[in-house]
């Protein structure tokens, strides 16, 4: 202040012919002698002895004080009287209320800037589990409450919130056992500098050490907190602090006051003092346990800035100029400096530029620092980054993450979290009655998936994917139908050929001995057109094997249907036929000659047209279709074919029952007809067979899922073939390969 008060008055421009005066007030840390320094100001105490302030008023603005509840004692008591007060150090955000405190200007930002560029670091390196602590002061209360609102939003959860005042022991002691308690391995300490001294006291006698500090302007490069023992508890510590002052001329100003007071002499060679003048040589040795350093000077800049900016408003006050001067007939009171502070505007001669906002108060710009230990032991506070609220969003807040020291002399990122963080694949679950940062880690449901870390919940994957194993993707669902090359497909396909087999060597068998009386007898020209129709049941079953298609599943169906109908037929003719045949032997009858082949061939072309129109209406109205099932699996999609109309589908299985019913009571009614071979008991016997496994076919489809409704339908299928072929051909082939001696018309006549 000394430094600046005397570059204005050597000023040929700033206040070229008027001289500034001040005079020095310590308040010892003390409100009280606060009051009583303002009182003595605003009475108009005699400034100088000898000397007189040409007629104005006592004082027209104070620069001050270091502390924030002094300073609103300070600002409360001017505010009356309109005496500008401008701060170089109190940042409290309650003196921004420019209702309460209109006379208060600051060339420190408010700690509202601070406040949330703390939640913003402790949010940058992942901290979500902090501890806060605080002066309980205007200072302390205030800033921490913007800290916990900003760390609210930020996402940050704070375990713990303790305060204690200077002159409360027992309420420190209090903290201390907090702390040592504590799973938070952060503390954000908005500490004024005595309470931060006495927590490290404590903190260091109890031995509590390893935890990362977050700090404040107003301890963090504090060189008292320096001690041999404090680096224990703050190493590593990280927190924002005021810039560096950077005023060319300060440096030569400090070091020679400092040289005079050292060495006991007068540089200037005044002779009215009784202090020797200073020697060209002096022995540095003396000076080797000098610790001061004026390149670590913080808050000077401040106080240089506040200097100035009651300067320039005296200066438009007075209308000053270069050639003529100021007018110093202009008298000058404090509002009038109130006032013109405003809108005061200039730059410094470091380029600086200096204005107070709306609040009073000077746009926020910190250095982050680092609390560190160099090579030779000595504790520095290392620039690691900055903060400056007047670039745009994004560039405010730069850190060299590389060049931090954390506590413990480690190089890894201390953690500090309530719960560990959630993988892909699981949801956060809060703890009941817990803040939001304690949550169990729950993995997704099936078909859901998260695939960011803490996530809040899970999102449901398309309808044609399904959730991989980790549950932090979405895949295609496996899809599913009755393959040629599955072993089920397999075992089908070989029992279709072997039955397919089967019918050849008996068509071969029938063909070869279509003149003997056994294959007469039993209506060869219906056994043959049988056997045909047999062969196309065991191929329709291969229509139902492989990926569904818009023909195969319009082709499965009717070619199913048809075929079976045509086999029926047959095995109906033949029943009919066995039965005319008894009948044509009574006396007087002549029935077969309205059964003959003709009306054979008519019957069975007769019966599998109804079946051919039936399906043909089924295709024309609404046809089977290849579609994919995803209700049934959630994990995997059935590729089946959809019966389109199911009036359709049933009324095919319905015309065959019929048939298949009619033919097996007509059977049955002629099982007991007198014959050694009577074709009718092992046709009665198919027909049962056929007619069961359809009976049970409908419950098992109708209940089986996916591929296995199509393994019902093949079975079905071969199992009814295999029943008519073994039932009605196996009795005749085994006679006539094995027993060919039976096969006579005697033995047929039951004459033998």
């Amino acid at each position: 202040m000394i430094y600046a008060v005397e570059e204005i008055n050597k000023s040929d421009f700033l206040l070229p012919n008027v001289s500034i005066g001040y005079r020095i007030y310590d308040n010892c840390g003390s409100t009280l002698s606060s009051m009583r320094a303002v009182m003595a100001l605003m009475n108009g105490d005699e400034w100088t002895a000898g000397k007189s302030c040409s007629g104005q008023s006592a004082v027209h603005a104070i620069i001050g004080e270091s502390e924030t509840s002094s300073t609103i004692v300070l600002a409360r008591t001017t505010g009356p009287f309109r005496i500008p007060v401008i701060s170089h150090s109190a940042t409290c955000e309650c003196l921004s209320n420019r209702k309460e405190y209109p006379s208060f200007f600051r060339t420190i930002a408010s700690d509202l800037y601070q406040s949330q560029a703390l939640a913003q670091l402790v949010k940058h390196f992942g901290w979500t589990w902090v501890g806060a602590v605080n002066s309980d002061s205007d200072y302390g209360n205030n800033g921490m409450a913007i800290f916990l609102s900003a760390a609210q939003e930020e996402g940050v959860c704070v375990e713990y919130t303790e305060k204690f005042h200077r002159a409360e022991p027992e309420k420190l002691t209090k903290v201390v056992d907090v702390i040592r308690k504590s799973t938070a391995r952060v503390i954000v300490g908005f500490l004024a500098h005595v309470e931060m001294n006495n927590l490290l006291e404590q903190l260091s006698l109890h031995n509590i050490t390893g935890r990362q500090f977050i700090g404040v302007e107003a301890w963090i490069t504090a060189d008292s907190l320096v001690t041999p023992t404090s680096f224990s508890v703050l190493g590593g510590s990280l927190g924002f602090a005021v810039q560096k002052a950077n005023i060319s001329g300060l440096d030569d100003f400090l070091i020679r006051d400092f040289w005079e007071r050292e060495f006991k002499c007068d540089e200037r060679n005044d002779s009215m003092t009784e202090t020797l003048p200073c020697k060209e040589n002096h022995d540095l040795l003396d000076l080797k346990n000098y610790d001061d350093d004026v390149t670590e000077l913080r808050y000077s800049s401040n106080i240089y800035k506040a200097i100035y900016a009651v300067a320039y408003s005296l200066h438009r006050i007075l209308k000053c100029s270069s050639s003529q001067g100021c007018d110093k007939t202009v008298k000058v009171t404090p509002w009038q400096v109130l006032e013109s502070l405003k809108t005061v505007n200039f730059t410094i001669k470091n380029g600086d530029q200096v204005w107070f906002d709306s609040t009073g108060a000077a746009v926020a710009r910190y250095e982050v620092v680092n609390w560190q230990r160099g090579s030779d032991g000595t504790v520095h506070f290392k620039p690691v980054g900055y903060y400056d609220a007047s670039l745009p969003p994004g560039q405010k807040f730069v850190l060299r993450t590389e060049d931090i020291m954390w506590p413990g002399g480690k190089t890894e990122l201390p953690v500090s979290v309530c719960s560990e963080s959630c993988r892909p694949g699981t949801r956060k679950v809060l703890q009941k009655g817990k803040p939001v940062c304690c949550y169990d880690c729950i993995p997704c449901a099936e078909g859901e998936i998260s695939n960011s870390t803490d996530s809040n919940g899970c999102k449901k994957c398309p309808e044609e994917y399904w959730s991989n194993q980790n549950r932090d993707a979405c895949v295609l669902k496996n899809v599913e139908f009755l393959s040629f090359t599955e072993v089920m497909g397999i075992i089908f396909v070989f029992f279709t050929l072997f039955g397919l087999l089967l019918t050849l060597i008996v068509a071969t068998l029938f063909l070869i001995n279509k003149d003997t009386p056994l294959v007469k007898a039993n209506n060869s020209e219906l056994s043959f057109l049988l056997l045909f129709s047999l062969t196309l049941c065991f191929l329709c079953s291969l229509t139902f094997i492989g990926r569904p298609s818009e023909w195969s599943c319009m082709l499965r169906h009717t070619a199913f249907g048809i075929t079976f109908v045509l086999c029926i037929s047959c095995v109906l003719g033949k029943t009919i036929v066995v039965l005319m045949a008894f009948r044509a032997t009574l006396p007087g009858s002549n029935v077969m000659k309205w059964f003959g082949p003709a009306q054979q061939r008519l019957s069975v072309l007769a019966f599998t047209l109804i079946q051919v129109l039936i399906c043909i209406l089924w295709l024309t109205i609404n046809p089977p279709f290849p579609s994919k099932n995803m209700n049934h699996y959630k994990e995997k999609i059935i590729l089946e074919c959809a019966l389109g109309s199911a009036v359709g589908f049933w009324a095919v299985l319905g015309y065959i029952g019929l048939l298949a019913a009619l033919c097996f009571i007509l059977a049955f009614l002629a099982r007991k007809l007198p014959d050694n071979f009577n074709e009718a008991k092992f046709i009665t016997f198919s027909m049962l067979i056929f007619c069961a496994v359809w009976i049970t076919f409908i419950p098992a489809y109708v209940s089986s899922p996916g591929k296995f409704t199509v393994a019902v339908e093949i079975f079905a299928i071969l199992a009814s073939s295999y029943g008519l072929l073994f039932c009605i051909f196996a009795p005749k082939c085994f006679i006539i390969v094995f027993k060919p001696e039976l096969n006579t018309k005697k033995h047929l006549m039951g004459k033998t």
